[in-house]
């Protein structure tokens, strides 16, 4: 729980009144040199025991209860509350209750203090909505929860609204009539029934941002929770939902909107979606939480088509695997969206900007993963214009965008859909090591800086435009409309081409490196593809007579006597085998030690010699942190050798890790391509891996 600060505790302490505070009691005070005394309204009092000090602003009981302190404390023996709560009381009345004017009356303090966010006489699903509507005011204060979503890029004018988004602060129990008083037992009862208070009397959604979840009649039937901090207790969970059973489809109106609809692994990513326009977008509670009534819901609404976005792990691919079957037996398609290696909706939308495109592609490459032939699907079409009038209004569901419906041409209601782009004419194009051209007739278009454009918002590049002996060579961005119409009125001139045809090519060239971007950027965060050695027949023969064979290891130090390598025998065969128990979950590590010029680097050399290259990995140094940089998945299941262990000195510690832990984390400070702004990426390197040394020993 977070401490109140001494800032604000000071001023509190300060700007109330105790004696204001004992007159709203109801306790008469008269003046007794610089203090005042009355009657103590804390026991039976006859005589007047209470002393109140104004220039202190301290009490103190003389009489049976000795009790004292501060305003705080006397608001929490007057109303039987926490320090938080009384705290949150204070803050509320601070005004009204500070040293100038009149006195407010008893009346009017004790209404102050029975005010509640939940009437105790509703339904629990009017419950609920009282408990909503108070978190997502909540949340409308809260520059923690509101960092929190624009942090997980979940900002649009009408997200919070349309969620009815909330934040569970911590004060829903302070605004709560006192525990000891029966309004207060009655409703804390009936939050603690339904599983918004704990028994412990602790809000369950304490410091979570939370997505309620609504039936058909538009009742809160669930609410999910996800914490705005990761500074927890160890074995606080991130992700809550209420107890019991899970109940609603999120977005229902989607399932009404479009016969193709978006699935996702979590609500966050459906939000991320959402924002990104695709409001076709539902989400189940998790891999295994694809409920009964979601499939009813499905089914009832006509559902054709499921893109399936859950996150692109194992886990999540065997779910889709499973929930696609499950669909298919209802006659409903599915597809696997699939994100780069181990990412989710969300942090796919966070890496590649803009969201819209980024989310747009994968969608659009979304694999069948039905039997037989793949149906045709439409185009992913976006966001649609709101209408104007309440009559128009009615015509069009909440969930307006139809992700996967061919759009109709140009109405009022629709100016604002995102329609594909027609497919560019072939332009031929050959690719070189540091450039590509392409050729339309006479005229060369030669590009040069490909491979820096990282991000979806710009496309900066070197372009030469040349046709005979004419050329124009300029660098700019293509997205930009002033730059491209600059680089036409030149080009123009010295190509003796007409502006409108300059232009035209120039839309086309940037069309074709928008795909090579796709490729580009796919690529970047995609580094598992790696070509598969078959083996043919023949050499898998071979492969398994050699492993079965009773004298394996002589078979091996003949190998190795061909090679050249002479001597050494038991050194060859353990290097081997150890560069061999790089498949295993706990591979060996090896050191060669001897003194310099003895062959160390022969017997390496010769070992490694005896393994595929794409399974090993050699260095003759290596700097402090370049092992945390490496890919994902470069050194799994790879030896990884380094000639002298001197050149691996700084990268010891990353060493030792890794073969230790079988992986590596870092957390570093970076540029975010997009923004320019500062940003922290994760790295993280997976093992286990074979570490192949080599050290000299001084001679004496």
């Amino acid at each position: 729980m977070a401490r109140v600060p001494e800032a604000e505790l000071a001023r509190i302490k300060s700007e109330v009144s105790v004696q204001r505070l004992a007159e709203a009691r109801g306790v008469k005070l008269r003046r007794h040199g610089k203090d005042l005394l009355g009657l103590c309204p804390f026991h039976d009092d006859k005589e007047p025991s209470l002393v109140i000090s104004p220039k202190t602003n301290l009490w103190h009981c003389l009489g049976a209860c000795q009790a004292g302190g501060s305003v705080i404390d006397w608001v929490m023996r007057d109303q039987g509350v926490s320090f938080r709560h009384a705290m949150e009381l204070l803050r509320e009345d601070a005004a009204v209750l500070s040293e100038p004017g009149p006195s407010p009356s008893p009346k009017h303090s004790q209404a102050r203090k029975l005010a509640s966010p939940v009437e105790v006489g509703e339904e629990n699903a009017a419950v609920l909505a009282q408990v909503v509507g108070y978190y997502q005011e909540a949340l409308k204060e809260s520059p923690e929860a509101l960092g929190y979503l624009e942090g997980r890029g979940l900002v649009h004018p009408e997200l919070v609204d349309r969620f009815r988004l909330g934040f569970a602060n911590r004060t829903l129990g302070y605004r709560l009539p006192a525990k000891h008083a029966k309004l207060g037992q009655q409703i804390r009862g009936r939050l603690q029934e339904i599983g918004i208070l704990r028994q412990s009397g602790h809000e369950h959604f304490n410091g979570s941002v939370v997505i309620p979840i609504f039936d058909a009649e538009g009742q809160v039937v669930e609410i999910y929770g996800r914490k705005v901090t990761r500074k927890l207790r160890k074995g606080t969970p991130m992700h809550l939902y209420l107890p019991g059973p899970h109940r609603g489809v999120f977005n229902l109106e989607a399932l009404a909107a479009s016969p193709e609809v978006i699935l996702c692994e979590s609500l966050i990513d459906a939000l991320t979606f959402w924002c990104a326009g695709f409001r076709a977008v539902t989400s189940a509670f998790g891999i295994e939480g694809f409920t009964d009534e979601m499939e009813q819901a499905f089914l009832g609404h006509g559902i054709e088509r499921v893109l399936i976005a859950y996150d692109r792990d194992e886990a999540g691919d065997k779910a889709a695997v499973k929930l696609a079957e499950r669909l298919g037996v209802h006659g409903i398609g599915s597809w696997r969206v699939r994100f780069p290696r181990k990412m989710d909706a969300n942090e796919y939308a966070l890496a590649v900007k803009p969201p819209e495109k980024s989310l747009d592609l994968v969608l659009r490459q979304a694999e069948w993963m039905g039997e037989g032939e793949e149906p045709e699907r439409g185009a992913v079409a976006v966001e649609v214009v709101e209408p104007a009038t309440k009559e128009e209004k009615g015509l069009l569901p909440l969930a307006a965008g139809r992700v996967g419906e061919e759009v109709a041409p140009p109405a009022p209601l629709l100016q604002g859909t995102a329609l594909p782009a027609p497919a560019p004419a072939e332009v031929p194009m050959e690719r070189r090591e540091q450039e590509v051209v392409l050729a339309m007739g006479d005229r060369r278009y030669r590009v040069r800086g490909m491979e820096r454009n990282h991000s979806y918002d710009v496309l900066k590049v070197n372009l030469l435009a040349s046709r005979g002996e004419g050329f124009h060579v300029d660098t700019l961005d293509l997205y930009s409309a002033r730059q491209r119409s600059a680089f036409q009125k030149a080009a123009s001139r010295e190509l003796g081409m007409e502006e409108a045809a300059l232009k035209t090519e120039l839309g086309k060239v940037l069309l074709k490196l928008e795909e090579l971007q796709d490729e580009q950027i796919q690529a970047a965060l995609n580094p598992e593809t790696e070509v598969k050695v078959e083996l043919s027949t023949a050499e898998r023969e071979a492969a398994l007579e050699l492993l079965s064979s009773p004298d394996l290891l002589a078979r091996l130090l003949a190998d190795f006597a061909l090679c050249g390598v002479v001597g050494e025998e038991t050194n060859k065969l353990l290097g081997y085998l150890a560069a061999t128990s790089r498949l295993l979950a706990r591979p060996l590590a090896v050191v060669v030690q001897s003194s310099s010029s003895a062959g160390k680097s022969s017997l390496m050399d010769a070992v490694l010699g005896m393994f595929p290259e794409e399974e090993r990995v050699q260095y003759s140094a290596m700097t402090g942190q370049s092992l945390f940089y490496m890919g994902e998945e470069n050194l799994k299941h790879k030896i990884l050798a380094i000639v002298e262990e001197e050149g691996a000195e700084r990268a010891s510690y990353a060493l030792k890790l890794l073969q230790s832990e079988g992986e590596l984390t870092i957390a570093s400070t970076g540029k975010d391509p997009a923004t320019g702004r500062l940003v922290t990426h994760e790295y993280r390197v997976e093992g286990p891996v074979m570490i192949f040394l080599s050290t000299w020993t001084r001679s004496c």
